[in-house]
């Protein structure tokens, strides 16, 4: 199915007042780039540091709507909603549909973590690289977070290798705070975790966590719950791999889930986020660490007690 495509200029100002009015007028979404970026390709940042303001002040907006829509008539409809705007400066053009899990499948390979962690696409074989003590975790993302190739997630498999290797994971009960498609949780039981809850406030990477657990044979060991829901439990081993703003909104029920002597890994931190959060963590973990893979963080600690 085509669709028609809008793309205008935009301050970061009246975002909001544009994003109103194409959705008002039956946008299908809506995204944002960074006017300034220098390549198509460039990190796009996701969210400001802990108490500041957000880095893009010129953007780029592109609206999707149906490939039956009327240029002209969107353009009318949308001036009538906000005639403040420029919206003279809006171009439009068609664009097809893709195979969006296709072109996902084309790019995702397996990829190792650290000495034993491997994630494989479900349709593509183990590498013989591998070796017969890999710790093999077969995914599907579907519509959930988390499939290896993010900095975020590759810097908590890695500390989840580690502490394998370490003798620290064998037998324990893992969270994974903000569980997306699961991929966490179910490399910690690949890697000898006994058990694994696994928390996340979208209802569709609660589908795909438990998609994934039974895809690997791990459903009987993971538990997937909306925060609401979760019990009031402490746990020896923790990883989030969120947002910092989360990060720093939840650091009191991080550190109540988090047993006395216990692990835990934060990540979802980009590099100049990282102070505040080690200050905001530092009254209840000691040996606070710092881990960095591009341009994004991972903090780990142990749980003061």
């Amino acid at each position: 199915m085509p669709f028609l495509e809008l793309t205008l200029p935009c301050t970061l100002a009246d975002q909001p007042r544009y994003e109103r009015a194409l959705d008002d007028v039956g946008a299908l979404s809506v995204t944002l780039q960074d006017a300034d970026a220098e390549t198509p390709d460039e990190q796009a940042i996701f969210e400001p540091g802990v108490g500041e303001t957000p880095l893009w002040q010129q953007l780029q907006l592109t609206a999707l709507f149906d490939g039956g829509a009327d240029a002209l008539v969107l353009l009318a409809a949308l001036e009538g909603f906000d005639p403040g705007l420029a919206w003279h400066q809006a171009t439009f053009k068609r664009v097809e549909d893709t195979d969006w899990e296709r072109a996902w499948l084309d790019q995702f390979k397996p990829m190792r973590f650290g000495t034993r962690t491997w994630i494989v696409p479900w349709n593509h074989a183990v590498p013989a690289e591998a070796g017969p003590d890999a710790a093999i975790v077969r995914l599907d993302p579907g519509l959930a977070f988390g499939s290896g190739t993010h900095p975020t997630t590759a810097l908590c498999l890695e500390w989840l290798d580690t502490l394998a290797t370490e003798g620290v994971l064998q037998g324990r009960h893992v969270l994974d705070f903000g569980s997306g498609s699961g991929i966490l949780a179910l490399a910690a039981l690949a890697l000898g975790a006994g058990q694994a809850t696994a928390i996340d406030n979208d209802p569709q990477a609660l589908i795909a966590t438990r998609d994934n657990a039974e895809r690997n044979g791990h459903g009987d060991r993971i538990d997937v719950h909306l925060p609401a829901d979760a019990p009031d439990t402490q746990y020896p081993i923790v990883v989030a791999n969120i947002l910092a703003s989360a990060l720093d909104a939840l650091a009191n029920v991080l550190a109540a889930r988090t047993r006395a002597g216990g692990r835990i890994a934060l990540s979802g931190i980009l590099d100049g986020q990282q102070a505040p959060l080690l200050e905001r963590y530092a009254p209840t973990f000691d040996h606070l660490a710092v881990a960095q893979r591009e341009d994004w963080i991972r903090i780990d600690g142990v749980r003061r007690g």
